[in-house]
This record gives structure tokens, sequence and C-alpha cells, in this order.
């Protein structure tokens, strides 16, 4: 229950300083989808080239092994985005289309989600706009959940719009920090 407030904190914290657009949009019984839109002050070019670098901006505590330096993301149809460390190693997704500075598509259920009869396409789209980039994501996850999704929607949801706004920092300032809670 502390990780879920301490995820909530961070939810408002998102909200207030207006990093990502996000939300649930849809759940069922089987299933979820997340859309969050956020504005980075740079070109789709530059903004594709650190998205596929997980390595720099993700967090080390929405992983496996402890550590984002752990990941990579092959940036090609069947590649891996994988984490490896010397006692393991994770496969998250596959990449199901690459086409840099506009999509990147990947197949697969991320972290408690791949423990589970679930499945998940998590598309990641760029367009040009103004003086930068806006990076939309859209997550749908369906499938079977022993016990149902209940509260894993909006949890799913805080994490990705952490790592959308630990990428934009990243991109805008060379740090990908998380904002405070």
């Amino acid at each position: 229950m502390q990780a879920f407030s301490r995820l909530g904190a961070f939810a408002i914290s998102v909200l207030f300083v207006g990093a990502a657009n996000a939300a649930v949009v849809d759940t069922t019984p089987t299933g979820f989808q997340i859309e969050q839109t956020v504005h980075i002050a740079a070109p789709p070019d530059a903004v594709y080239a650190a998205l596929i670098v997980p390595a720099k901006w993700w967090n080390s505590e929405h992983t496996f092994s402890g550590s984002a330096g752990n990941l990579r993301l092959e940036a090609k149809g069947g590649g891996c985005f994988c984490e490896s460390w010397p006692d393991g190693s994770v496969q998250h997704a596959t990449v199901v289309d690459a086409e840099p500075g506009k999509i990147l598509r990947l197949r697969g259920p991320l972290g408690p989600f791949q423990g589970h009869g679930v499945d998940s396409a998590l598309t990641f789209s760029l367009k040009a706009v103004g003086d930068g980039t806006d990076l939309m994501l859209d997550n749908s996850v369906g499938g079977y959940m022993k016990g149902g999704f209940g509260k894993w929607p909006a949890l799913a949801d805080v994490m990705l719009a952490e790592q959308m706004y630990r990428l934009k920092q990243f991109i805008e300032t060379g740090t990908p920090k998380s904002p405070a809670p």
C-alpha cells in the first residue's frame, strides 16, 4: 500500500508540473488502454534517437536488475527491448514497428504483467509540432489476470507517465529527473 501511495503522490506531481497529458482511457474486465502525450522541445529525429536508448532515461526502480543501465532496445522489427545482468536477463517486449522520427511499437507485457496471461501493444508516435515534438504513447493491455486488473491500470499509467517525463527531461536538460512527489 505504501508503494501505491507513493505512486499516487507522483501522479499528482506529474499533473501539476504539466509534464504529460496522461489518462487511462478505457478499462474492461479483460484489459485497459492508456494514452499519454508530452511535448518535447526537440525535433522528432532527436526524440526518437533518445527514445531508443532507455538505459539513459528509464527509472532504475522499474527494472528487474535495479539498473536502467542494463536495458537495451534494438530498434528494428523483431528487435528486443531487453535487460541483461550477470545473474539473469528478461525480455520486456519485441519491436514490431520502428520508423525513425515517426513511430516505435513494442509487443509484450511489461513488469508485473509478465507473470500473467497478458499481452500489450505499446506505441510511441512522434509528430512535429511548433518548436518541437508531440510524443504520444498508446498502451493497450489485455488478457487474463487472476483477480482482474483492479488497480493495475492506474499504476501502469503512473509508471508510464514517469518514464515520459524522464525522457522529456533527458532530452531537454540532459538529466532524466523524476518529478518530486
